[in-house]
């Protein structure tokens, strides 16, 4: 078989397996069964191996495009003159794309290795939502007792909260991501106990294997 054709197949078995990769960590999250990939793709384990080298490499190829997708949703939330408004924006989309993929609601807050395209898009998306962030405490529209990673984790957890209904009412998180936003706005917040959640301990706690 000629060279030119082995890369074209070699090609099609790539773009298979990442296809398979994107639906199978949607479905079930990034653990879920290499070999459930490999069959959805239509190639043998072995393959997947031969083009990914292990998991995390997989992941990141799979996962990368939709994380460069959510730094440009963080661009255009800065873009809204209305500090509120375009944080109310990123954090309600952020939520609906991690409500429809237990994939991407997982790399949100897992670490993959610092060299991976994932890692680094999301190292830009968190400049970006740090400045997000920033405006709203500047514009008094943000309780000032919560950080980043508070916010953070508090849409994940509100999207995890909600994942057993889906089935029945898809739109759950809605509801309480507007309870989630309510509570985060300025004026009418009670003091909170402790300090806001150090961002470099929940990356370690949260690191991908």
């Amino acid at each position: 078989m000629p060279s030119s054709t082995l890369r074209a197949d070699a090609r099609r078995n790539r773009e298979r397996l990442l296809s398979a990769a994107r639906e199978v960590f949607a479905e079930s999250g990034l653990d879920a069964s290499l070999e459930e990939i490999a069959r959805r793709a239509g190639v043998r384990v072995g393959t997947l191996y031969h083009h990914f080298g292990n998991r995390a490499t997989l992941v990141d190829a799979a996962v990368a495009p939709q994380v460069e997708a959510s730094v440009e949703l963080t661009e255009r939330a800065l873009a809204n003159p209305d500090p509120w408004q375009g944080l109310v924006d990123h954090l309600t989309t952020l939520a609906e794309w991690q409500a429809s993929d237990r994939g991407f609601t997982e790399v949100c807050v897992r670490t993959l290795p610092a060299d991976s395209a994932t890692e680094r898009a999301k190292a830009r998306g968190h400049t970006r939502y740090l400045q997000l962030i920033a405006r709203a405490h500047e514009a008094g529209v943000l309780r000032t007792d919560v950080g980043p990673a508070d916010v953070g984790l508090l849409l994940w957890g509100v999207v995890r909260a909600t994942e057993g209904l889906r089935e029945v009412l898809p739109d759950a998180w809605r509801r309480h991501v507007c309870v989630l936003l309510d509570g985060l706005r300025a004026g009418s917040a009670t003091p909170l106990p402790g300090a806001p959640l150090d961002p470099a301990m929940v990356a370690t706690a949260m690191r991908f294997p």
